[in-house]
């Protein structure tokens, strides 16, 4: 099996502080199975993380994190939030706390 990292995509834009970290969980969950979002098998959601509105979602394939890398634009949607989300989804890397430096730069 490849490497957890290797199966593992950042999600930054996570809406903060509206739901419980468990039931954001699940939505963020649900919508990367969901093949309109290019999704797949979901092995693991952390959230919350020690950085506000990230999460680290593991996928059973490392295909799946190719597909949902290529999908323009994840919106975040459910009927528990009053408004969809943009989120921002990049690759994980081994090198946690200098991609972590570089995620804190970035515009959302």
């Amino acid at each position: 099996q490849t490497a957890k990292w290797a199966r593992t995509v950042v999600i930054a834009g996570v809406p903060d502080g509206l739901l419980h970290n468990d039931v954001m969980a699940d939505i963020l969950t649900i919508h990367f199975q969901m093949s309109k979002n290019n999704g797949g098998d979901v092995e693991e959601v952390m959230y919350p993380t020690r950085k506000k509105g990230v999460a680290f979602v593991t996928f059973e394939d490392q295909e799946v994190v190719e597909s949902v890398l290529k999908k323009d634009e994840h919106r975040l949607e459910d009927k528990r939030l009053s408004r969809y989300y943009p989120l921002k989804v990049t690759r994980y890397c081994e090198n946690v706390s200098s991609f972590m430096a570089y995620l804190a730069v970035l515009p959302l």
